[in-house]
């Protein structure tokens, strides 16, 4: 198991950091910015996890995730430049990123021996926070703030079915395969078909 969590770990950091230097590209950023956004995003929300937890972070204690965050930002800076990319392109390996983080998330804080609500909550910061930040570098809404399609709620009910599947005595490998697959069909279900949750509309009375 953990062998997993590493290196799904580092394809999350690896994809965010992708998505964080395509979305910079939009804001027609230099070299520096983009790498600042790409790591920002790859690194964010494991680092306030760690922080929560009180454990090391995760890139202070192996740089390896540090390297392969700029390394990935880097390449994507001079590649993406050369192809003809929607604007919006980088929501799909963002919705990869979320999946893989969130699992790796809650996987941490299960080890970690926190209680289930925790953890569940823990894998969603993993994967939410780091496109929060990376939204505000942008200057942009962060997109779990937003009235739209599903993300944090779909990044916490994989991190439950994770939790579920593992309480059933299903092996955590399987169950973490089972949750990446969860989050990443609701989210691209949830873009694709705009599957959202109610909104808060408050009647207002007319003042006589």
């Amino acid at each position: 198991m953990d062998a997993l969590l590493y290196w799904v770990g580092l394809a999350a950091v690896a994809v965010n950091a992708l998505t964080g230097v395509l979305d910079a590209g939009r804001k027609q950023m230099d070299l520096v910015g983009a790498l600042l956004v790409g790591v920002a995003t790859a690194l964010g929300g494991g680092t306030i996890r760690d922080l929560l937890l009180d454990r090391n972070v995760f890139w202070v204690a192996d740089q390896t995730y540090l390297i392969a965050a700029l390394g990935t930002g880097f390449a994507t800076f001079f590649l993406a430049r050369r192809l003809p990319l929607h604007p919006r392109f980088f929501l799909i390996p963002d919705a990869v990123g979320l999946a893989l983080f969130t699992v790796v998330g809650t996987q941490v804080a299960l080890q970690w021996h926190t209680p289930w609500l925790v953890a569940s909550l823990m894998g969603v910061t993993t994967g939410v926070v780091g496109g929060v930040v990376r939204d505000i570098l942008c200057n942009d809404v962060p997109l779990v703030f937003l009235k739209g399609e599903l993300y944090a709620s779909a990044a916490w009910i994989g991190a439950l079915t994770l939790i579920g599947l593992q309480a059933l005595d299903i092996h955590a490998v399987n169950a973490s395969w089972i949750a990446m697959a969860v989050v990443l069909a609701l989210r691209l279900a949830a873009m694709r078909y705009h599957l959202t949750l109610p909104a808060f509309r408050q009647k207002l009375e007319n003042a006589d």
